[in-house]
């Protein structure tokens, strides 16, 4: 009869599972996410011996709320039982392995894929609806926040493929429910967003439609080398400079659910080949002055872009030559710039030298102006003795000779006067 009542409060209010502590791979799966890969909330909830008369634990009413309600839904996770006071294999308790308060009453915590066992705060476990509020936010996949140079480089630009979201006010309802479908049918794309109304990403800016109030953009970064790990001394090794690249929506192109689905897809499947980003995006505060400077280097780009097409449609030869340098300074960059652009677009294999090689051959040159400049110069040790002519051509070497001294004698007789009479 005892057993039949302990079964019986064991599985009261719901058909909540229980974790067998003794179980390693359990185990291993609900505080790693091992195996299935996937996220669990866990309710510790002690049983009393099957010999004991103790009355068991009841379940949380917040838990039991959140169970019901979160339950039918996969994407949140898998709701559990287990016995946090029992001993594991090392001696410590579950609660002891993680650091969990059991004081803390009702004492769960979410693990599995996101990670080892987190407790959730006791303000979550008011009411079961804020505990689902909490969990949606834990545990349903959302695009990322943007809102520093780092956040841009760590959670978007060092994963494989990203998509960033450059709002240009609040998103609508359909906006939103836009995102919510690009998560779940792109699980391995990292989504993100920014506010652009008061952030302004520099080395981007000028290759997408430019920023007008109320109005959204949308691009899509893929890494292409590289990375964020400097190395150590713990044997890591540096993964050398991040090196990403970027395909946008056309600046006529209706931002939608379609218009974005396909620009991924795109990306992903290398349907259209993203651009290569030549210096990585920054996360700027938005202000008139950069917003200017920002315009002036659109303009800059617009208008290399447009000299790159006419040079491509020019015909080669003598005829064909560029009117574009005038002779002035803004004339020899503009040549400089077309036969730049030229050169890059007839080799294919052309690679854009990286900082570092930069620096180098920058190094060198300095190299071999130091080398001919100490041809050239005179140092002391090359200079005479002092008393001594400064050369074959000086004042000393003037009055020794011969010539000049048979002037000076003959300059000792009587000088030959006319006779005016």
């Amino acid at each position: 009869m005892v057993f039949l009542w302990y079964y019986f409060m064991k599985g009261l209010n719901s058909e909540i599972p229980r974790i067998d502590v003794a179980d390693e791979l359990a185990l291993r799966e609900v505080f790693f996410g091992e195996g299935q890969g996937k996220n669990y909330v866990v309710l510790c909830n002690t049983l009393p011996a099957e010999d004991s008369s103790v009355t068991p634990e009841k379940i949380s009413s917040v838990f039991q709320d959140a169970a019901d309600e979160l339950s039918p839904s996969s994407s949140i996770g898998e709701f559990v039982l287990m016995d946090c006071n029992t001993s594991l294999p090392s001696g410590k308790t579950v609660a002891e392995r993680f650091n969990l308060n059991t004081k803390k009453r009702p004492t769960i915590f979410v693990s599995g894929k996101l990670g080892a066992p987190m407790q959730i705060p006791e303000k979550h476990l008011i009411t079961g609806n804020i505990l689902v509020k909490m969990l949606k936010s834990m545990l349903l996949p959302h695009a990322v926040k943007i809102e520093s140079t780092k956040d841009l480089k760590s959670k978007c630009l060092n994963q494989d493929i990203c998509a960033l979201l450059l709002k240009g006010k609040k998103p609508e309802r359909y906006l939103k429910d836009a995102v919510q479908n690009l998560l779940s049918t792109y699980p391995n794309v990292q989504l993100a967003s920014i506010d652009s109304t008061t952030m302004l990403v520099t080395n981007l800016e000028e290759h997408l439609p430019e920023f007008a109030a109320n109005e959204h953009r949308f691009v899509v970064f893929k890494k292409l080398s590289g990375g964020l790990e400097a190395g150590d001394k713990d044997g890591k090794v540096a993964e050398g400079r991040l090196i990403s690249s970027f395909l946008s929506l056309a600046e006529d192109e209706i931002l939608s659910f379609n218009s974005m689905n396909n620009l991924i897809d795109n990306v992903i499947k290398n349907k259209k080949s993203p651009k290569k980003l030549s210096s990585l995006p920054q996360v700027r505060t938005r202000s008139k002055k950069l917003e200017e400077q920002e315009r002036k280097k659109r303009e800059r780009f617009q208008n290399r872009t447009t000299n790159a097409q006419k040079t491509q449609q020019k015909p080669s030869g003598a005829f064909g030559s560029s009117n574009e340098n005038d002779g002035s300074k803004e004339g020899r960059k503009a040549e400089r710039e077309r036969r730049r652009e030229e050169h890059r677009m007839n080799s294919p294999e052309y690679k854009e030298k990286t900082p570092e090689e930069k620096a180098e051959m920058e190094r060198q040159r300095r190299k071999r102006m130091q080398e001919e400049e100490a041809k050239w110069n005179i140092g002391a040790e090359d200079a005479p003795p002092e008393g001594e002519p400064v050369g074959d051509d000086g004042y000393e070497s003037f009055i020794e000779d011969d010539s000049i001294q048979e002037m000076d004698d003959t300059d000792d007789g009587d000088e030959d006067v006319l006779d005016l009479d």
